[in-house]
């Protein structure tokens, strides 16, 4: 009884956040109360979920003082002297522009907000890549690429649904898997060289004219993403392309003999301007630059050196942060407002998760499903559940909802490996690989954003992120088990 609530439980909870019947944060509290009644649990439900919530509590905290800190060190100007210094490397060279915007989108997804991300990423590049005449599409699957990989950080998404569902520390997924994290950044930046050679190459075969330029403009007549036009014929079709780019609900763009560019979307105006193509901030603090720096470096430091409770660490960060660069109370009062939504949303979703963790092991539901796991899964197999896991990541969490995913299938798979003897910490860590394809699923809010910024169409994305994806996660899955984050073999 009790393997069919369970098995029936993920189903419905799958079902309805796929479907998007209901957000998240009901789906897990709703669904696991209904069908916990049926287990005869009654009010006893509610030591189970208490329980829950005081492990995942910390979990909490580290998110909530992580997203302030680091989005105030973003929005300070901390990052742009190194985003300077990418765009002063990029030049005019496709190469060097591809493998630029793999380099600046994963610093900039440290702070673990895609949409952000995004909005740099796109503000600072997209410009340059419509100047050289260069595909939008080889912007949107590097940064979605880079993103997702970065997107394991210990306050990212996955990271922190992975630590909410089996009931382990962030910091404990996140550290072992450094290794496999950055063989993936450079997996990236492979990709992204030779993305950028076939850029150069198709570029080096148009006639170029100086005195009157080029952009790349997508057609939108077809699914083509090969169409160049020429600057004069871009500058009288401008205002019925940015007008059908409007209908799209993308991004219109301007561009002036000089070259320079403005992204401008319909209903998001991101809070920063554009000089010479570089993102400038209205509350930059140049002056406090090396204390950030220092304050940024000692934080990661001591993370590392796990002597003090992580939530502590930035909960101490972010108040310093706040509090230097931003002396008026007002000032502090708006700059926690700006990351309030991106903090509702992640910490809502790990109190609602202790929900389902806590009916899931209350009432016996996990343990059950994994018996009749372990009695349908060949022994032989049994050792390789982490290496499963971690493909299974690569695909499910594309087609599925990170929610749906870390809350509904993780669990299982961890309740069956624990019965081989692995640890759920280890699945945690096998279980992340799947982000670099996952951040270019239809299914998250910040990649549909990035593709109405660039004005690309999805199954011009898909073709050519889909395979390129699924390699990064391979390597990050072979660097993590041969560096022993979790069992190869």
């Amino acid at each position: 009884m009790l393997v069919i609530l369970g098995f029936g439980m993920i189903a419905v909870f799958l079902y309805l956040v796929m479907a998007k019947k209901a957000t998240p944060i009901a789906t897990l509290i709703l669904v696991p109360l209904i069908f916990g009644a049926f287990t005869g649990a009654g009010l006893g439900m509610g030591d189970m979920i208490e329980e829950s919530i005081l492990k995942l509590a910390p979990t909490a905290a580290l998110l909530f003082f992580a997203i302030i800190f680091f989005g105030t060190m973003i929005d300070v100007g901390l990052f742009d002297p190194l985003i300077r210094l990418i765009l002063r490397f990029v030049g005019d060279d496709p190469v060097k522009l591809v493998v630029g915007t793999a380099l600046l989108t994963s610093i900039v997804s440290l702070d673990g907000d895609g949409s952000t991300t995004f909005i740099i990423v796109t503000s600072a590049f997209l410009p340059l890549y419509l100047r050289l005449g260069m595909s939008p599409v080889t912007l949107t699957v590097v940064a979605a690429m880079s993103n997702g990989v970065l997107n394991t950080v210990p306050w990212g998404g996955s990271t922190a649904r992975a630590a909410a569902a089996l009931g382990v520390s962030p910091i404990d997924i996140f550290v072992p898997m450094i290794p496999a994290i950055a063989a993936g950044l450079v997996a990236v930046v492979v990709l992204a060289y030779f993305l950028g050679r076939g850029e150069r190459t198709r570029i080096g075969e148009l006639e170029l004219r100086p005195s009157q330029g080029f952009l790349k403009r997508p057609d939108l007549s077809d699914e083509s993403d090969e169409t160049f036009v020429d600057e004069n014929v871009a500058a009288r079709s401008r205002t019925t392309g940015a007008a059908r780019r409007g209908e799209r609900g993308g991004a219109g763009s301007s561009s002036p003999a000089s070259g320079s560019s403005v992204v401008i979307t319909n209903n998001f105006t991101p809070d920063l301007s554009l000089t010479g193509g570089i993102a400038v901030r209205p509350n930059a603090r140049p002056r406090l630059i090396w204390f950030n720096l220092v304050l940024t470096l000692a934080v990661m430091t001591i993370l590392v050196m796990d002597v003090v409770l992580p939530a502590v660490i930035f909960m101490a960060a972010a108040a310093i942060a706040l509090v230097v660069n931003f002396p008026k109370i007002k000032e502090q009062s708006a700059q926690i407002k700006a990351h309030a939504d991106s903090v509702i949303s992640v910490v809502g979703m790990v109190f609602a998760a202790t929900v389902l963790t806590g009916i899931l092991n209350g009432t016996g539901m996990v343990e059950a499903m994994a018996e009749w796991l372990v009695s349908v899964i060949p022994s032989g197999l049994g050792p390789f559940m982490a290496v499963i896991a971690g493909i299974l990541s690569i695909p499910l969490t594309f087609v599925m909802t990170n929610d749906a995913f870390y809350f509904g299938v993780l669990p299982i798979l961890s309740a069956t490996a624990s019965t081989f003897g692995l640890e759920p910490v280890e699945m945690a860590r096998a279980s992340l690989v799947g982000q670099a394809l996952h951040q270019s699923s239809p299914l998250v809010a910040s990649f549909l954003l990035l593709i109405g910024l660039a004005n690309v169409s999805l199954g011009d994305h898909f073709k050519k992120v889909i395979w390129r994806g699924a390699i990064v996660a391979l390597v990050m899955l072979i660097v993590g088990g041969l560096t022993l984050a979790y069992p190869l073999f």
